[in-house]
């Protein structure tokens, strides 16, 4: 656990960056610090390696005053990842990763074996281990330095502004592997962003900051969107701030409509029944794994001969899909936006249909999520 008591800093000519700050962050979580420029959230991050030094007040890790430690030697037991990698571009890339555990006197095969070991984990080829930084792209550079911060296997890892060079595919991509060496590793993480959307995807915990260096609130995401502490922060999350929630509330609690989706044996008489008995406009067709194939409207059917195959007329694009077993309430609200019938797909993992959803299904589905994330209790303070 990383804790700060009263930490200020405080620079010449009396500027303060980071004014009287009180944090705990839990072991093995993820901890993002998020806020305007100029707001304390990096100078915080970077006392915990002390690459900048407390003006009052203690950063303790495990109990231990960090202060205490040399600070060569505290930085070697702590993974560290800057916005543009900072790669040494004369070695290589296996060289780079292993760099940490050369400074700690491994043996270098031991060193290299291990780095090699953390580009599978990161998801480098290891055909680039022999490649210099500059043949690398900018989301692969990135990799290299979450791979070097980890060589040692420190139990803490800093992140500053790690993914914001890169374009918003990677960043995405990027994320999701942060998440998932997370899920893995348990490792403590301080992560500073700008984002947003950033901080409410990876944070298992998200501290607001104020632009005078105080914490405006701490809060799960989830807890963090549904009860901003104040105006400030309410501003700050966005308009959205409801939209976003939804990625917390799982698609599996929908009542999904099943009635409309038809395989590929029906007939058009077939079709139009089940799109009158259900009160739909539109049927969904699959073929014979269940997998979707396509919309035919019901003003379509109506003008068809009966004994025709639904299979043989000319489907609309069934669209975005939805998993249901994995995704949002978000992802589900998402798809049938984009959906030109206002019905969108559930899915299995294998892709086949479970059913059908649409904007009243949605409705309340979010209002009885609502009421259960409610009746949780208030805002821990």
């Amino acid at each position: 656990m990383i804790t700060f008591e009263s930490v200020t800093k405080r620079y010449p000519g009396g500027t303060v960056a980071v004014d009287a700050l009180d944090l705990e962050v839990p072991d093995g979580r993820t901890m993002v610090l998020v806020g305007p420029s100029g707001c304390g959230k990096t100078t915080s991050l970077r006392m915990i390696n002390r690459l900048i030094e407390p003006s009052e007040g203690r950063i303790l890790l495990d109990g231990r005053d960090i202060s205490q430690t040399e600070a060569s030697e505290l930085r070697r037991g702590i993974g560290y990842v800057i916005q543009q990698t900072g790669l040494f571009p004369h070695r290589t890339i296996v060289d780079n990763i292993a760099t940490v555990p050369l400074l700690k006197g491994w043996p270098k095969a031991k060193a290299r074996d291990r780095a090699r070991e953390l580009m599978d984990l990161v998801g480098l080829d290891p055909a680039m281990a022999r490649r210099y930084p500059y043949q690398l792209s900018g989301g692969q550079q990135q990799r290299v330095g979450v791979a070097r911060a980890l060589a040692a296997d420190p139990p803490v890892l800093l992140m500053d502004e790690p993914f914001s060079a890169v374009d918003p595919i990677v960043r995405a991509t990027l994320q999701d592997e942060l998440i998932r060496l997370q899920a893995e590793l348990r490792k403590t993480v301080v992560l500073v962003t700008h984002d947003v959307e950033e901080a409410i995807k990876v944070g298992d915990q998200v501290a607001v900051f104020y632009p005078n260096g105080k914490i405006a609130q701490i809060d799960t995401p989830q807890r963090l969107l549904g009860d901003p502490a104040d105006d400030y922060v309410e501003n700050f999350l966005g308009f959205d701030r409801g939209i976003r929630r939804l990625a917390f509330f799982p698609a599996d609690g929908l009542d999904l409509q099943a009635g409309i989706v038809l395989g590929d044996g029906t007939t058009v008489e077939q079709a139009r029944r089940a799109a009158k008995q259900a009160g739909e406009s539109w049927v969904l067709l699959t073929d014979a794994g269940r997998l979707p194939r396509g919309w035919a409207a019901l003003s379509d059917l109506e003008s068809r001969d009966g004994r025709e195959m639904l299979a043989q007329m000319p489907l609309a694009p069934y669209g975005h899909t939805f998993r249901v077993g994995k995704d949002s309430l978000r992802a589900a609200l998402d798809a049938t936006v984009l959906s030109r019938t206002g019905l969108a797909v559930g899915v299995d993992d294998q892709g086949r249909v479970v059913g059908v959803t649409s904007y009243e299904r949605l409705r309340a589905a979010i209002q009885a999520a609502e009421e259960a994330a409610d009746g949780q209790g208030a805002r821990p303070s």
